[in-house]
């Protein structure tokens, strides 16, 4: 109701298409993370989430689902439900710094605990992947490749096929632009 009184936004009708859901949910459990994750998985929307209580150590959860804003429901003023609706519509995200602070310190346990050991990391490659990816993208064939990282040449050319199916690119060429790309290189 509060939404419907702002000129800023226009609540969409039944059956009309949204750029944002905003979901209410007293608190997150598994059955709320699932409904967020349908809300979102429906058509891309971006969800805005409205809680009465949010357990901090379910941020990582919330934010898998697809949620982009989350609101407690005690800060629920007109205006920060607009600041956030609007941030959302613009592809930002929006939630309580405390929030933010626990959601960055869970990825950062993630990345130490379970990527790192695994010599992988958020960025999708591992050490040994970027350095050939790099190494390749100046234009290095895979000897001199193998040569410079005291690599064999079938280590290298395993590292590129592995890394080719796993992000399901067609060839070496492919595997730097798409690197290059998403800021990998």
């Amino acid at each position: 109701m509060q939404l419907r009184q702002r000129p800023e936004l226009r609540v969409a009708e039944a059956g009309e298409a949204a750029s944002v859901v905003i979901a209410v949910a007293d608190v997150v459990d598994d059955a709320t993370t699932r409904w967020l994750t349908a809300l979102h998985r429906a058509d891309g929307t971006p969800v805005v989430l409205i809680v009465g209580q949010l357990d901090p150590r379910t941020v990582v959860g919330v934010v898998g689902s697809g949620v982009c804003g989350v609101v407690r429901r005690a800060e629920a003023t007109p205006e920060r439900l607009v600041r956030v609706v609007r941030a959302a519509a613009q592809g930002y995200g929006d939630m309580p710094p405390d929030l933010v602070r626990h959601l960055l310190d869970q990825v950062s346990l993630l990345n130490r605990t379970a990527l790192e050991p695994r010599g992988l990391s958020f960025a999708g490659l591992t050490e040994r992947e970027r350095d050939v990816l790099k190494l390749i993208a100046d234009g290095l064939s895979t000897r001199e490749v193998a040569t410079k990282l005291a690599y064999s040449e079938r280590t290298i050319k395993a590292v590129l096929q592995s890394l080719t199916i796993r992000l399901n690119l067609r060839n070496r060429t492919q595997a730097v632009a798409y690197a290059v790309r998403n800021g990998w290189i």
